[in-house]
């Protein structure tokens, strides 16, 4: 899936001085990728697309063949009227040659036609709004985003992912559907060809490595498979929008697309997926260099375990992460959130926690309208080139704080009444490589911390109060214990205990651990 980048940069780069990027895609919460809507100043409703290179197409081959697909090769023109749209086979001509022009790019055959339907905006945003959610995952998503101190207890972290899709996604893949679908801005439901050529390379992707099959149950997990299945994606586009713009033809929106509402983007949790649309794709050109599509090929096997492995490519496949295992610790009231047929723990990897110490930068910075640093500078997230974003990796995630990760895991905690009063606790762990990282991941978090308020709580070893009044209103246990860090939360001090024995008492120095 792609999502739209040229809001999201203009918000980014506006107090930073530098140009915006022009160009760029994001993420979704399925195991594909949501594809931007392009800005684009098109022509008039045309007729012909031509293929683009001055050739005529050779006749149709006898049998299957790279480069053709469905009776169209990738350099034959199609014949097309826009004025009211594409109808279903003008559709299906568009389909098929940019099936043979992904071919062409990246080298390998589909197996099968993959359907495309065109949907209009509001369509889709109804779509992601009636989904179903429990109660118990709602909960759970509250825990995870209020962790990273992103969204507020009283805010529905849901209702923000949703808001982040509705508004950024121009196309996505489906492959429990093993479907495509592109949404369109405009109220004649238009076709963009970068998008679907992305798209359909995803259902190319499902179809030749069973991407459907990765495991992405977490967002650490979904961040570091989608390196190899995004980051392919990616440079799959810039191959194709290459030749859109050398030698071929292209169907583009025609006038000013609308941006689809991506001013109700949530930054924080946007750049936590944005990771593997930005690093994936110097990972897969890597990769490529070294050893041409076969290399690339070869890492669907073995697909990236963590982030880190794309944030520092040298670092796959060798360094493996080692996620640590929460002993159930909790007493009274407290217990662990159960999620019926679901994992009931988190894990953000190098690139979340990387955001969560960015993240108050960009707070700050757009609420006073000056260029403000908290823990991670503000510009340490831009990657420039020159004067410029780059425009292929757009965002920088490697920072000494969060560089030498080697696992976390969050476990939420909830009470009976959790469901009505959204009060949770959580203990979360991380693992680092070495002491020195492990202290200076501590240090950071306790200077996050303090950025929102808290105090030291006297004769509570390693705890931390921030006041009911504020947006992360809750009492915190932080405490380092060779190369782990291991935090809890919950709504007092005298809640900690409760969670996890030993946390926030008067002799917590690492009894809690």
């Amino acid at each position: 899936m792609r999502a739209t980048a040229s809001v999201l940069v203009a918000l980014l780069v506006v107090l930073a001085g530098c140009s915006a990027l022009t160009g760029s895609s994001a993420p979704d919460a399925e195991t594909t990728a949501p594809t931007e809507t392009m800005q684009t100043t098109g022509e008039p409703t045309t007729t012909t697309s031509d293929g683009g290179d001055g050739s005529s197409a050779p006749a149709d081959p006898e049998e299957d063949v790279i480069g053709w697909e469905d009776g169209y090769w990738y350099n034959e023109s199609i014949s097309v009227d826009r004025s009211d749209g594409l109808n279903d086979s003008e559709l299906d001509r568009v389909v098929s040659r940019s099936m043979a022009r992904v071919e062409e790019v990246r080298g390998l055959e589909f197996e099968s036609r993959v359907p495309v339907e065109i949907i209009s905006r509001e369509e889709y945003r109804e779509q992601v709004q009636s989904g179903n959610t429990t109660p118990e995952n709602r909960l759970h998503q509250n825990v995870k985003w209020e962790a990273m101190l992103m969204v507020d207890e009283s805010t529905d972290a849901i209702a923000v992912q949703n808001r982040n899709f509705a508004g950024g996604v121009g196309g996505y893949y489906s492959p429990s559907q093993e479907q495509i679908v592109i949404i369109s801005d405009s109220e004649t439901p238009e076709m963009n060809e970068v998008t679907l050529s992305q798209e359909l390379f995803h259902g190319l992707q499902d179809q030749r490595f069973d991407i459907g099959s990765f495991n992405q149950s977490t967002q650490e997990l979904h961040n570091a498979r989608d390196g190899i299945i995004e980051g392919d994606g990616n440079l799959v586009d810039q191959l194709y929008q290459e030749r859109c713009e050398s030698d071929w033809d292209c169907l583009m929106p025609q006038g000013q697309q609308g941006g689809g509402g991506s001013s109700d983007i949530h930054i924080g949790l946007y750049q936590v997926s944005f990771q593997p649309y930005s690093d994936g794709v110097l990972f897969v050109q890597q990769l490529y260099e070294q050893g041409g599509w076969d290399a690339v090929n070869a890492v669907y096997e073995n697909p990236p375990a963590s982030t880190e492995q794309t944030i520092h490519p040298e670092r796959y496949p060798d360094e493996e992460p080692n996620y640590p295992t929460i002993e159930d610790r909790s007493s009274g009231e407290w217990e662990v959130l159960d999620l019926e047929g679901g994992i009931d723990y988190a894990s953000f990897g190098e690139a979340g926690l990387y955001v969560m110490f960015w993240y108050p930068s960009y707070e700050t910075t757009q609420a006073t309208g000056q260029l403000t640093d908290v823990v991670i500078p503000y510009r340490d997230h831009l990657n420039y080139d020159g004067q410029q974003l780059n425009q292929t990796d757009p965002f920088n995630y490697d920072h000494p704080i969060t560089d030498g990760w080697a696992g976390d895991r969050l476990l939420p905690y909830v009470t009976d009444d959790s469901m009505s009063t959204n009060e949770t606790g959580y203990v979360w762990q991380t693992e680092w490589d070495s002491e020195s990282d492990a202290s200076e991941f501590a240090d950071a978090y306790r200077d996050l911390l303090d950025h929102h308020g808290a105090q030291a709580v006297s004769d509570r070893p390693n705890t931390f109060a921030i006041d009911d009044s504020a947006e992360y209103g809750d009492a915190y246990y932080v405490v380092q214990q060779g190369t782990t860090v291991t935090i809890v939360n919950a709504p007092t001090v005298d809640d900690l205990s409760g969670v996890r024995s030993g946390a926030g008492t008067t002799n917590a120095s690492v009894v809690a651990a």
